[in-house]
């Protein structure tokens, strides 16, 4: 049976998510020198980069999972929004020429669209997108 091609899309936005979160993983777990660097910049380091690390390494995992997709892509949205306000508004455009903040922004708009497609297996979405009877 071929799949839906809602079901196609969700998986490549889970994959677009989980790729770009879990490629920065070995950078903040590692201490890299750019991490270091960005995290010392915001008063971050070291805990804020290892933190940040632990939430967006739970936030592939809840992603890749079926059942918990919407739950990840909300914690991917949210982990997104707080990288894009620290590459855009605390730090600017600093070193990395916005290649970090395009990328925060695509995991994001790609965590949205999962949202929205996984709406109706979130109780307070579910209701807001009712159709009338």
């Amino acid at each position: 049976m071929p799949m839906k091609p809602t079901v196609i899309l969700s998986w490549v936005l889970q994959l677009v998510v989980a790729v770009i979160l879990g490629q920065t993983l070995f950078f903040k777990f590692s201490g890299a020198e750019e991490s270091v660097e960005l995290f010392t910049a915001l008063g971050l380091e070291p805990y804020g980069r290892i933190g940040i690390g632990i939430l967006e390494l739970i936030t592939v995992v809840l992603v890749l999972i079926p059942r918990t997709v919407p739950y990840g892509a909300i914690l991917a949205l949210g982990t997104m929004s707080g990288a894009l306000f620290s590459h855009l508004i605390k730090l600017g455009f600093a070193g990395d020429l916005g290649v970090l903040a395009v990328m925060a922004a695509v995991a994001g708009i790609a965590s949205a669209t999962l949202i929205l497609l996984h709406r109706e297996r979130l109780p307070v979405l579910k209701g807001l997108f009712a159709e009338d009877k």
